[in-house]
């Protein structure tokens, strides 16, 4: 069985000042990741590793998660950045088989869009949501359409 952890990067800023590859976190994001690994921990959700755009505000997030989490250094994936769904269905089937959960770090609408298609479940995924889904197969790339479920969901929103 293969488990994955969808991550949308926490709030964002929206500033002339930067590019949109080096917009940082909000506070508020900050405190929302924080929010977020905190409650995968209590409920010992933790993925063997961290796969994450290189934009800043996906990378804050992911070392966020990776401390709280106490994971290895989240790995950068160029490709994440902008990524299509299909991108990011193309990144899962490359994971490698050793690793039974792993955990994507992205951006929207690729993230969402991914969710919907391997659980046909239309989930928000608002900025700092997390997703965990289990495929019932040994092999990352034979993960493809509708072959998730979705076991657990939550957001900074959800109380």
């Amino acid at each position: 069985m293969k488990k994955l952890l969808l991550i949308r990067h926490a709030k964002a800023v929206h500033d002339v000042d930067y590019t949109d590859f080096e917009r940082p976190l909000k506070h508020s994001g900050t405190a929302d990741a924080i929010l977020m690994a905190e409650r995968l921990n209590s409920e010992a959700i933790s993925p063997q590793l961290l796969v994450t755009s290189p934009a800043l505000r996906t990378l804050a997030t992911a070392d966020i998660f990776a401390e709280h989490l106490e994971l290895p250094k989240p790995e950068e994936d160029v490709r994440i950045y902008d990524a299509s769904q299909q991108t990011l269905l193309d990144i899962v089937n490359q994971f490698p088989d050793n690793r039974n959960f792993i955990g994507l770090v992205a951006h929207n609408p690729g993230i969402g869009q991914l969710l919907n298609y391997f659980t046909d479940d239309s989930q928000e995924m608002s900025p700092g949501a997390a997703a965990l889904i289990t495929f019932d197969v040994d092999e990352w790339r034979l993960i493809s359409n509708n072959t998730g479920k979705l076991i657990w969901f939550s957001s900074p929103k959800d109380q």
